[in-house]
């Protein structure tokens, strides 16, 4: 009996020690960028800027050898409360120079305080320790430039990485 009584515990104690959770990917709805598009005009009511966004695919750990994949999200965010902001253009480039990815083709739209998001997954590599983005966009004269954050984050284990930047007006 105490026999039993032994395995039955060291059992639940395995067990105990297994997790089974099951993780599931929610799937984000991705972005309707046709249900965006939009024209700009072009008159003199509007000022027209690019942004600079650094936002990290990779970074290196220990030496220049051994480096961690991260998952980047995008923020493109409208800061007015009350105009709208139109962005014709958030191409990705990599750590060459190289473009990665066109994420707009046409005008699109941000109304008042609206944040659009694009991921970048963790197992996409493709702009390297030093991607960037370059957004181009219109807002009216009497409103504030839109806001271009990324935020990189990693986990391993117990261990998390994260960090954020911040976009830089380059026109």
């Amino acid at each position: 009996m105490k026999y039993y009584l032994i395995v039955l515990v060291c059992a639940c104690c395995l067990l105990s020690c297994n997790e089974t959770t099951k993780q599931t990917e929610d799937p984000l709805p991705s972005i309707n960028w046709k249900a965006r598009k939009t024209t700009v005009f072009a008159d003199s009511t509007f000022v027209t800027g690019a942004t600079y966004l650094s936002v990290y695919s990779q970074i290196y750990s220990l030496t220049e050898h051994r480096t961690h994949n991260l998952t980047a999200t995008v923020s493109m965010r409208n800061v007015s409360p009350t105009d709208t902001v139109y962005i014709d253009k958030a191409d990705f480039y990599d750590t060459h120079g190289d473009l990665v990815n066109s994420y707009i083709e046409f005008p699109v739209y941000l109304k008042p305080l609206e944040t659009l998001e694009i991921v970048i997954k963790e197992s996409d590599k493709s702009g390297g320790t030093g991607g960037n983005f370059i957004f181009n966009w219109h807002v009216p004269k009497t409103t504030h430039d839109p806001l271009f954050e990324a935020v990189m984050i990693s986990t391993m284990g117990q261990q998390g990485l994260s960090f954020s930047t911040e976009g830089k007006r380059i026109e």
